[in-house]
């Protein structure tokens, strides 16, 4: 009987462990009354929006931006860095040719590889070719309901979505004294009522025209063929947390190509979107 209490006590106290949110996390015990006023904004949050129901579940669903509102000869090239347990590398090849040849990007960086890669991020950040973009707290697929792709969870509510947005971009301020204003959910996949709550938290959400590197696991070759199909306007993403792939070398290879070509890399905030 006694052992029956004793086990029955320890589930429970792991269990109340595992049952913190993401809130709780970020808050931590010492911050009760910021803890307050974000669960009270997230509470209206979520009450906003309470009774839609999406009905669109993919890459390009309504609301979301894929390429830039011009015909000039510009390419957006935006950059991805996941912070999951097997990515939270830094291609440092890939970002110095960037710096070396004057190459702006977009830098979507996600919670956890800022945490384990302060000192780059934040040297990052105050490079002014870059600008930095969020991509999220853990990494979910922007959903309300809990759909999944690729293996990967989605925010199973309103209120879990919002943790994954709206807590990253503070940590992000925090560090930058700049809140992001352009969102890209781990995977790419949107259902359309979390591009409205990503709207009504300020931000853009971001998807792309040209997959540059397929999570990183393109060959040199085929990153480049995928960068030489770009026309005018397009978002291409690749990643910079995978400094083990061959995202550098074709990458590397292919802005050379399209800058004899004529064509221009910029950052998404220097044109309008579409």
């Amino acid at each position: 009987m006694k052992q029956s209490i004793i086990l029955s006590l320890l589930f429970t106290l792991t269990f109340t462990a595992c049952a913190k949110t993401a809130s709780d996390n970020y808050f931590g015990e010492q911050q009760s009354s910021s803890k307050k006023e974000y669960e009270s904004f997230r509470k209206n949050i979520a009450k906003a929006f309470e009774n839609q129901t999406p009905k669109q579940w993919g890459e390009n669903v309504t609301g979301v931006k894929t390429k830039l509102d011009t015909n000039e000869k510009v390419i957006a090239l935006t950059m991805d860095a996941c912070g999951s347990p097997l990515g939270m590398g830094y291609d440092e090849e890939l970002i110095n040719f960037l710096k070396q040849e004057k190459v702006p990007a977009t830098l979507f960086i996600n919670a956890r590889w800022i945490d384990k890669n302060l000192n780059t991020f934040k040297t990052l950040a105050s490079n002014p070719l870059f600008e930095i973009a969020n991509h999220g707290l853990e990494h979910k697929p922007a959903s309300v309901n809990g759909k999944s792709i690729y293996g990967l969870d989605g925010s199973k509510n309103i209120e879990e979505f919002v943790d994954e947005i709206e807590l990253n971009a503070r940590k992000i301020e925090q560090i930058t004294h700049k809140r992001p204003v352009y969102f890209r959910s781990g995977t790419a996949y949107y259902d359309e009522v979390a591009v409205k709550i990503a709207n009504k938290l300020n931000h853009q959400v971001i998807g792309f025209s040209i997959l540059g590197d397929a999570g990183a696991t393109f060959s040199k070759e085929k990153v480049e063929s995928a960068f030489l199909k770009a026309k005018n306007g397009e978002i291409v993403i690749i990643h910079m947390n995978h400094p083990e792939s061959q995202t550098a070398d074709g990458t590397i290879t292919a802005i050379k190509e399209l800058k004899q070509k004529g064509f221009r890399f910029v950052r998404l905030s220097d044109y309008k979107l579409k």
